[in-house]
């Protein structure tokens, strides 16, 4: 085993903290060494007065296993938890890159196809946390790491679900973290769901497209009564060449009522993918002016070749002035069973005729 530098602390004799990657008003990650497997890892310690409730630090350790149980590639792993004099910490995979957070605020803005292959990601680690019955609690962008490849990974399952545990009357702004990105639910003090979920992650691709959150304001308390009873800025005020349909499934993900919305981030990313094919996104087929119909009964020449809109076409079929095949199909069926046993009645009727002679 390395021995450790001795200006770098370690935690449970196994973990020797190296640099600072972050800090907020919950926690500090530290990017680490497992100097028993010797890797890199990050590790978030708690603040020490979380380490001294009893009860939290069991609602840790089951969030923590729970967390640690979870396999997604759009999801950082959870390798190990545990308490060093008072500092709960949770050690997880090492991500190369940064938060989403701090590159919407490099980037700015995000065109349609930069934030939709996004989003789908988180959709997917977010989905299969959902499947397997565990909601998040806290999706916002800080929680979400980008490398530099393009893949995201959702992370801080175990301590987001743990802090919601704690009760209404000991909760904090900074406990909380960002409210921005909060549930009308949440925001009540209900408990979450996976349509929690969807609405945060709805939130973060609204800021991502528009550079600007839904809701906004100087406080909490007035952040949270928005959410439970003031509806969003619609996007396409703010970005007009937005797609109507995306801005449909923005209000609705938005929605204050969690049944309004879509019921987990699977179904979200399902509805995204579906919309990512859309004309008005990718022209599916090429346009066309006209199309060439030669008659069967007598080949023309290519001059005489007939030709009309392919509209004339589509409005042909659609408007019910084509003919009915399958309906004529049927009735032809029926003729010909029907018709076919008189003959067969017929020939019964003789043969009882001749016997009873």
């Amino acid at each position: 085993m390395t021995s450790p530098a001795p200006s770098n602390p370690v935690l449970s004799n196994r973990y020797q903290l190296l640099q600072t990657l972050g800090s907020g008003g919950t926690a500090v990650v530290y990017r680490a060494r497992d100097l028993m497997l010797e890797r890199q890892v990050a590790i978030k310690v708690l603040r020490p007065d979380f380490g001294k409730d009893e009860s939290f630090r069991e609602r840790f350790r089951q969030e923590a296993r729970a967390a640690a149980n979870i396999s997604h590639p759009n999801i950082v792993t959870v390798h190990d938890f545990g308490l060093d004099h008072d500092r709960l910490f949770i050690v997880m995979e090492f991500i190369p890159g940064t938060d989403l957070k701090t590159v919407m605020r490099k980037h700015g803005p995000f065109e349609l196809e930069e934030a939709i292959p996004l989003i789908l990601q988180a959709c997917a680690g977010l989905g299969h946390a959902h499947r397997s019955g565990i909601v998040h609690c806290d999706v916002k962008p800080h929680n979400m790491l980008v490398t530099p490849e393009g893949q995201l990974k959702v992370t801080d399952f175990g301590i987001a679900r743990a802090l919601a545990g704690i009760h209404p009357e000991e909760r904090s702004d900074v406990v909380w973290g960002s409210p921005q990105y909060f549930s009308p639910e949440q925001a009540s003090g209900i408990a979450p769901s996976p349509a929690s979920d969807v609405y945060s992650l709805g939130v973060v691709l609204y800021e991502m497209l528009t550079g600007q959150l839904p809701l906004n304001a100087d406080t909490a308390t007035e952040l949270a009564r928005m959410h439970r009873d003031v509806p969003p800025v619609p996007p396409r005020q703010i970005k007009p060449e937005l797609p109507r349909d995306l801005e449909r499934i923005l209000l609705k993900v938005l929605s204050k009522e969690p049944a309004a919305r879509y019921r987990s981030a699977d179904q979200f990313g399902q509805v995204l993918s579906t919309f990512g094919r859309t004309p008005e996104l990718i022209p599916i087929v090429p346009a066309v002016e006209s199309v060439e119909v030669r008659p069967v009964s007598r080949p023309r020449s290519r001059r005489e070749s007939v030709s009309f809109p392919v509209n004339a076409i589509k409005d042909f079929f659609s408007n019910g002035a084509g003919i009915d095949w399958i309906s004529i199909g049927l009735g032809l069926l029926t003729l010909i069973s029907v018709g076919g046993l008189i003959p067969y009645w017929t020939y019964i009727f003789m043969v009882i005729r001749s016997l009873q002679r």
